[in-house]
């Protein structure tokens, strides 16, 4: 049952735009240490395995938010339960800040990550209070933002580092935090969604939505492999690019990110075609493009414009499935979105999760070909993955 007070009119351009921004920010506390690793590493003395475990950990952290925070969307005010969460993430970047040693820093990383799948509520949140018919536009767009923070995360990490230090770089973010969330405060409506169940069925729940929705399991392997792929790249080009013939500056490998800027065009893009009935050809050309960009990156380590197009490939390939999977979750049950999202985004952050870590490991004993060779074969097992299951889905449904 889902009630609205008398500021909640639909979703207003400047209302959506203002999510959008705050849901780059949140989750882009995930990323500001890719471009750093090697920075990182050296200044704590750790391996490049190591170093990864950064990422890892963040990829854990937001996977154990989206299963035991995200659902409460469906139980607790939701401007409330935004707010709580952007503060929450705010400490932790702050104790990532002032960390001296890899316990503290993995510890402050953990902690954003956690609360940093407030961007999971404000995407449903966004869904909900959209018009029907301007609802994949909607959720586009704020995944856009999502997108554009994954990026500029980069950009903007190397940029900090280069002017100051890697500290620097969670000092202004957690400020940035903090102004978003004030912003949202006095932005957003009060919505409440309650699904009449206690905190401990709510979170069982999530596990039965899995169980009883073929097409939710379908999407959710989905995202798993696609955002798997993503990070299997993003994680070890830092070593890479660090490393002769390149020995690029925190700064370089930062601007790599704005590339990416071509994925978040596509995605309201992608939104718009779900709406008109195409999630089929948007998933199928997401899933070929992601094969297709893991070729050029084979020669990696001997020219740049490879790289290049790899990461313009990718990333538009990546928002063009991972767009349509959330517009096609969202239908299966408008009043569990908050628990489908938890259920897809649990199982695409641990595929995030488990790219960093073996991409890492990957580039530490067998080097770049070895991360290349696990894309393309990743990437094939996406398009069985796809080929078998898509009938789970309704004609009415693509």
């Amino acid at each position: 049952m889902t009630s609205r007070d008398n500021t909640a009119k639909g979703l207003p351009t400047p209302l959506l735009l203002l999510m959008a921004v705050a849901t780059g920010i949140s989750v882009a506390s995930n990323y500001y240490a890719q471009p750093l690793l090697h920075t990182i590493a050296r200044q704590l003395d750790l391996s490049w395995s190591g170093a990864g475990i950064i990422v890892t950990t963040a990829q854990l952290g937001y996977a154990a938010g989206l299963l035991l925070l995200v659902p409460l969307g469906d139980m607790i005010e939701r401007r409330r339960l935004v707010v709580t969460m952007m503060l929450l993430a705010t400490a932790g970047l702050m104790v990532s800040a002032l960390s001296t040693n890899l316990a503290v820093l993995l510890l402050g990383t953990a902690i954003t990550g956690v609360f940093s799948v407030v961007a999971q509520v404000l995407v449903p949140f966004a869904a909900t209070l959209a018009a029907p018919e301007q609802r994949g536009r909607a959720v586009g767009t704020v995944m856009s933002g999502l997108l554009i923070g994954i990026l500029l995360a980069r950009t903007f990490a190397g940029a900090l580092s280069t002017l100051g230090n890697w500290r620097l770089v969670y000092m202004v973010a957690a400020v940035l935090m903090l102004v978003t969330t004030l912003l949202l405060w006095r932005a957003l409506p009060r919505l409440s969604t309650h699904a009449g169940l206690g905190y401990t069925a709510l979170i069982r729940s999530v596990g039965t939505l899995l169980a009883t929705h073929p097409a939710l399991r379908l999407r959710a392997a989905l995202g798993a492999l696609t955002f798997m792929l993503f990070a299997a790249f993003w994680t070890p080009v830092a070593f890479l690019l660090s490393n002769p013939p390149w020995q690029f500056s925190d700064a370089t490998i930062g601007l790599l990110g704005l590339l990416g800027a071509a994925g978040a065009l596509v995605a309201p893009w992608a939104g718009r075609q779900v709406d008109r009935g195409r999630a089929r050809l948007t998933t199928t050309a997401g899933l070929v493009l992601l094969l297709l960009g893991w070729l050029p990156l084979f020669r990696a380590e001997h020219s740049l414009a490879a790289i290049i197009i790899g990461v313009l490939v990718l990333d538009i390939a990546v928002q063009l499935v991972h767009i349509t999977n959330l517009n096609m979750v969202y239908r299966i049950d408008p009043d569990a979105r908050n628990r489908l999202n938890a259920a897809y985004m649990v199982s695409y952050f641990l595929g995030g999760a488990t790219g960093s870590l073996v991409s890492a490991w990957l580039y530490g004993h067998t080097g770049w070909t070895g991360v290349t060779a696990f894309g393309v074969l990743t990437s094939l097992v996406g398009l069985a993955i796809w080929w078998r299951g898509h009938r789970h889905e309704t004609s009415t449904a693509v």
